[in-house]
């Protein structure tokens, strides 16, 4: 398989198709059969009941800076390939980035590509890469599509490992479901490649190319529903073991070794799964795979959804609370703080601390015997001064319920005003590696209200479940006795749930204290003080808001001021 060039896959990942080459046998990385991992220079091969269309048109040569319909500039060719191109382009009347696939309107399958696209739009299924637009115009037919830029592609996702269980778990039951409402809208997507599959920031995974990929190429099937569930099957194994389930390589994977056919998940990785490498193998099934334990092949994206809503659920996997890495090994003293201690001098720990010299000779034996003697006169004064505030409390008929007029020192030290406590750093603590918005972490302790740190905008809620949750960790410099937490919030309404931990304690999951809220502002105090220098303020849950800003609507909460103290 001819391999992707390194400075396209960004712009290929976002667009459905392979990057911009100079021949075709190098523009394949989209045009692969998903099956067998071939390279072709045009539709796949007739296989399963797929028939290829006839030779097609050339594509239209268009430039950067062509404008569609007055409204579509071009910016950026990353297909040019089975003659349509697809394109990088803003729409200028909503300023925003979308994708744009062009063709002839002579082109042999402009037609259905149309018509591909028009009933795609009609699903409106928000785990769908929406099309936008479908136009026949001036001799050409050209379909604009969502741009995603904050979305990563299964393929480069897989090209950094396998996929935990609570993920593989994610991905085949969002998938699994997405494709079954299609189906029953009579949609197929026949090209449910790697390439296809999108992980946005929150977490969630969304399918581009709905019968548009399929048409683009000419490829159709007269089992639709089972093309779909056996190539989700794929994904699913290559997610389990980053191996492609066929002899070839494909996807930048490595194919299985040849003439052993298609085996378990868990024989070709340690550690996978059971039951979701079970469920790969009855999604694959329809490919002379064995079904484990003589469960019944999943034959559609239907069953295959009710197979997996079966399955015991899969707990994403619990946050190891931890020092984010870049306050680790500091040291904090006046003036260098985060910079390492000059070559040849001992850091301040080490510093053994050098007891006061002992009083010598006669002056210092006179010295001891008068501090003594202050001493005892100080306590008869103060012994004579409580034995007259008694008398006096006496005097006034004060019973046990009256309460005396001077503190003693243990109830000032109770009713003292606690001190703020300085934040020295902090860092966004995302354990499943999908920061939030990690750059703005700084804006909740920066002392301007109007200045915040946001999460995405999730589907689900108001609890958090793509994810454990989210949150920031917070460096005090030093350890430092945490009593009290306030934390203005962006959005008020529904309920937020917030905890604070420890970190860095003999238990580092050491829970502070906890709340759940529908205000936007809120004090958190613990019943006891805490020791800890780190402190992680994690979220769980969160309210529903409208679109606002750059941030779409959803349940979402933002954090615009943090405050210790002790």
């Amino acid at each position: 398989m001819a391999e992707r060039s390194t400075a396209a896959v960004d712009v290929a990942h976002n667009s459905g198709e392979q990057p911009l080459a100079a021949d075709a046998a190098k523009a394949t990385a989209d045009g692969v059969d998903a099956k067998n991992g071939k390279a072709s220079d045009g539709p796949v091969p007739e296989k399963d009941g797929e028939r290829a269309a006839t030779a097609p048109a050339a594509a239209p040569e268009l430039h950067s800076g062509h404008k569609l319909a007055r409204r579509y500039r071009l910016e950026e060719c990353v297909t040019r390939l089975d003659g349509f191109s697809s394109w990088r382009a803003m729409d200028e009347k909503l300023r925003r980035a979308v994708g744009v696939h062009l063709l002839p309107a002579d082109h042999p399958r402009a037609r259905s590509v149309l018509a591909a696209a028009r009933s795609s739009a009609l699903l409106g299924d928000p785990r769908f890469v929406q099309v936008l637009d479908a136009v026949e115009e001036n001799d050409l037919v050209y379909v604009v599509h969502e741009w995603l830029p904050d979305a990563t592609e299964l393929t480069s996702v897989l090209a950094a490992g396998t996929l935990e269980p609570h993920e593989a778990y994610q991905l085949v039951s969002q998938v699994s479901q997405a494709m079954a409402a299609a189906h029953r809208e009579g949609l197929a997507h026949l090209r449910l490649t790697p390439s296809a599959i999108l992980r946005t920031s929150t977490g969630q995974y969304r399918i581009r190319g709905l019968a548009v990929n399929a048409a683009l190429r000419g490829i159709t099937s007269d089992t639709p529903q089972r093309a779909d569930t056996e190539a989700i099957g794929a994904l699913l194994y290559a997610s389990l073991t980053q191996r492609w389930p066929y002899e070839n390589d494909a996807y930048g994977l490595r194919g299985l070794p040849k003439g052993v056919g298609l085996l378990a998940p868990d024989q070709v990785r340690a550690g996978v799964h059971r039951g979701l490498g079970e469920l790969a193998m009855r999604a694959l099934a329809n490919d002379g795979a064995t079904a484990s334990r003589q469960e019944p092949a999943c034959t559609s994206p239907e069953e295959l959804a009710k197979a997996v809503a079966e399955m015991p659920r899969i707990r994403p996997p619990e946050p190891a609370f931890t020092a984010p890495p870049e306050y680790q090994h500091t040291t904090y003293q006046q003036g260098t703080y985060g910079r390492p201690a000059p070559v040849g001098l001992p850091t301040a720990q080490a510093v053994p601390p050098v007891p006061p010299p002992p009083l010598q000779s006669r002056t210092g034996r006179a010295l001891k015997w008068g501090v003594a003697a202050l001493l005892i006169v100080a306590l008869g004064l103060g012994s004579w001064q409580l034995a007259d505030t008694l008398l006096d409390h006496n005097k006034s008929g004060g019973g046990d319920n009256t309460q005396t007029q001077q503190q003693g020192p243990n109830d000032a030290a109770q009713k003292k005003e606690l001190a703020p406590l300085s934040i020295k750093g902090a860092k966004e603590y995302a354990p499943d590696g999908v920061p939030q918005t990690a750059g703005d972490v700084g804006k909740t302790y920066d002392g301007d209200p109007s200045s915040y740190w946001r999460t995405k905008s999730f589907s689900d809620g108001p609890k958090i479940v793509i994810k454990p949750g989210v949150g920031i960790a917070y460096d005090l410099g030093s350890e430092q006795e945490v009593s009290e937490v306030s934390i203005a919030l962006k959005y008020p309404g529904d309920h937020t749930t917030l905890t604070l931990y420890a970190a860095e304690t003999a238990d580092p999951k050491k829970k502070i204290t906890s709340t759940t809220t529908k205000d936007s502002n809120v004090k958190l105090t613990a019943e006891k003080p805490v020791k800890t220098r780190y402190v992680l303020l994690w979220i769980t849950a969160m309210p529903y808001s409208p679109q606002d800003g750059y941030s779409g609507e959803g349940y979402k909460q933002g954090i615009t001021d943090v405050q210790f103290k002790g």
